[in-house]
């Protein structure tokens, strides 16, 4: 029985012993949550007057791999300063070369970052990167996300981010495809809401200049005219429809200037000259028109588009 308390008194010395360390891991990190500029050696001895320097080394060892702190000098003193919570929870429970690629897809942002820069900075073989990719994956670390600049490629980004417009493609692409109707539909109510502006202008009484400054409307009118027509899936920005009416500019249907407060406004106007014939015919973008001839595979009976346009 004798033995049987000793055993049982040197069982539970054993661990209290083993819940020292997580006591002071605790006192160390509050300790660097009061002073978020930095601790020092000194600091964390007067804060822990009875702690070991071996037990010391070990117990900061521990939360620098774990990812509590940046270590750095200052004035030639060794500082150990707390990193951001989320960042540290994000990515507890990882390993060292996890943390390293976590780290580089971090810093890439919302644009992400191609897997053969990935290697290039972390020096993994492609087996190995891999692995990690797909493991950081799993645990919603990271995402893998298609972009429009190479569509045989994916970037990599943190699992909670929005991908930028610059990957997606914004409210013009879906999956990767560039929706040219969606496109049409938007440039054409852009160019009937900025008309029929016009015609609320014939019965302006205060002559030519003052309904001309009536006929234009601005870019966050336009918007929401085709925000309340609800022909959109997506959410578009006012700078979305600003490219739209830019390409109306473009087409010489649309005058754009500057309002007192800097804002673009918009106007539609008359084309100085009516487009040719040919060009609203398929003829006119048709890119084998060269090869179009009364026999062949190539000729105006045979043009299904024709036909669709004479339609």
């Amino acid at each position: 029985m004798e033995g049987q308390g000793e055993f049982s008194g040197e069982q539970e010395i054993s661990s209290i012993e083993s819940e020292v360390p997580d006591i002071t891991e605790q006192k160390i990190i509050s300790l660097a949550q009061a002073k978020p500029k930095g601790i020092s050696d000194k600091d964390i001895t007067a804060e822990i007057p009875g702690l070991e320097p071996a037990q010391k080394a070990a117990t900061i060892n521990k939360l620098l791999t774990q990812g509590y702190f940046d270590l750095f000098k200052q004035g030639g003193t060794l500082l150990y300063r707390l990193k951001d919570p989320n960042k540290t929870k994000s990515v507890k429970g990882a390993d060292n070369e996890e943390k390293v690629v976590y780290n580089i897809i971090e810093e890439a942002g919302n644009k992400g970052i191609w897997i053969r820069d990935i290697r290039f900075k972390s020096n993994l073989m492609p087996t190995q990167l891999n692995k990690i990719l797909k493991s950081l994956e799993t645990k919603k670390f990271i995402k893998a996300v298609k972009s429009v600049a190479a569509s045989k490629k994916k970037v990599y980004m943190l699992y909670n981010l929005e991908p930028d417009r610059s990957v997606t493609g914004g409210a013009w692409y879906q999956d990767q495809d560039f929706e040219a109707e969606f496109v049409d539909v938007l440039n054409q109510q852009c160019f009937r809401f900025l008309e029929q502006r016009n015609e609320t202008t014939k019965n302006c009484r205060g002559g030519p200049i003052a309904a001309r400054n009536i006929a234009f409307a601005s870019s966050k009118e336009v918007w929401k005219f085709i925000s309340d027509l609800g022909i959109s899936k997506v959410k578009l920005s006012i700078e979305d429809l600003e490219m739209i009416l830019n390409t109306l500019i473009y087409d010489g249907k649309v005058e754009r200037t500057l309002s007192s407060d800097g804002n673009n406004l918009y106007r539609a106007v008359e084309p100085l000259l009516s487009p040719p014939g040919l060009i609203s015919t398929p003829c006119g973008v048709c890119p084998v028109r060269k090869n179009c001839c009364d026999i062949g595979d190539i000729t105006p009976k045979k043009c299904q588009y024709i036909k669709e346009w004479l339609e």
